[in-house]
């Protein structure tokens, strides 16, 4: 994907999730919300494993080692705080947003 390709897509995502009402009115509080959750190493190690390609619920748990539990609550944390949504297309994947992309590229990947 180009720069400008990356840039339409978090412009379009984020008109998306403020029509929707999935964005917190308060910036503040809703990066709180999202450093909150990524305070989690099981929470960035999933982020981690969908850098390169979206994965389905099975391929999370088994690459990290979760149970049924601990990857539904860790994943539902991620998704509400925008880092990770749903792709639903011959099955169900879970893929970075571009909040999720830019936390990889800004923090992770330079460490």
């Amino acid at each position: 994907m180009t720069p400008e390709e990356a840039a339409k897509r978090k412009e379009e995502w984020v008109s998306k999730m403020k029509r929707e009402g999935k964005m917190k009115e308060d910036m503040t509080e809703d990066h709180k919300a999202c450093l909150n959750a990524l305070q989690n190493p099981v929470r960035r190690n999933i982020l981690k494993a969908l850098v390169k390609q979206k994965k389905s619920l099975e391929e999370i748990k088994t690459e990290l080692k979760l149970t049924d539990s601990q990857a539904s609550y860790n994943l539902i944390m991620l998704e509400s705080t925008l880092c990770i949504e749903k792709e639903e297309s011959e099955g169900v994947y879970y893929i970075l947003t571009p909040r999720g992309k830019g936390y990889m590229e800004n923090v992770e990947m330079k460490k």
